[in-house]
């Protein structure tokens, strides 16, 4: 017989297309039962009914599972070798260029990339698909405003260039919209994009299982084109990047063989 957080996770595969087995465990079940307690329930089951009942239960509920922290620029040496090394490489005899940032959160990393491209190699033909599970911070990143904190790795140029400030709020520059679409993606649920020359997806594997990682690594070089790279957070190397078709490109960039 399936225990009470069992059947709570069933019961939000049903709700949500979110499969909670495929996260690693511990990690979790603490940020759940962190929000049972606080709204004073006793049972899982009881609270995520709740949730299906309440909107802001429900938002609070989802906000917590899918680990919305970003900012721009994250990381800037990776962001220096994606712009020196790799997107010349993946620019070699094409006229476009196809990216998904996939878990692309409030979407500071898709305007990050659409401000770098636009910086380093102007004129060139790009799309960004940018994905995210959560349709709430995708429409934060539609809006595209942003606390100072999170620009505090960007470059003071490009802050100057792309933003206006209102107070403590700064405002992208609505021009980056023409190249980026925002939509809702189940990364452990959907079908991938395919002939991608560029998958950014950074700082959210790690939290799900083993079994799960494997599976996107193998729809990942499923959903690039040959030579295509992935470009991974800073905890989140790939090992045995052979196993899944794969090779270190670079710390954190594994090209498609």
């Amino acid at each position: 017989m399936k225990d009470d957080y069992d059947l709570m996770k069933q019961n939000v595969h049903q709700s949500l297309q979110l499969n909670l087995s495929l996260y690693k465990e511990a990690q979790m079940k603490r940020r759940i039962t962190t929000l049972r307690d606080k709204h004073g329930f006793k049972s899982y089951v009881d609270y995520f009914s709740a949730c299906q009942k309440d909107e802001q239960f429900l938002k609070e509920f989802t906000e917590k599972l899918t680990i919305n922290v970003s900012e721009f620029y994250r990381n800037p040496n990776r962001w220096d070798v994606l712009q020196k090394k790799i997107i010349p490489e993946l620019m070699k005899n094409k006229r476009k260029l196809t990216i998904w940032s996939a878990a692309c959160s409030t979407g500071e990393e898709p305007y990050s990339l659409a401000m770098m491209l636009e910086e380093h190699f102007p004129g060139l033909n790009y799309q960004i698909r940018a994905t995210d599970f959560d349709q709430t911070v995708l429409n934060a990143a539609k809006q595209g405003n942003y606390q100072e904190r999170a620009l505090k790795a960007l470059p003071p140029a490009l802050k100057k260039k792309y933003f206006t400030s209102n107070g403590t709020i700064f405002q992208v520059d609505p021009s980056l919209r023409k190249h980026i679409r925002f939509e809702r993606h189940n990364l452990l649920e959907d079908r991938y994009p395919k002939e991608v020359d560029l998958i950014v997806c950074r700082n959210v594997l790690i939290y799900f299982t083993e079994e799960a990682k494997k599976n996107l690594f193998h729809l990942f070089h499923q959903s690039l084109i040959q030579g295509g790279c992935l470009f991974v957070g800073s905890t989140e190397q790939i090992f045995n990047a052979g196993e899944y078709g794969f090779y270190l490109e670079d710390s954190f960039f594994y090209r498609k063989q």
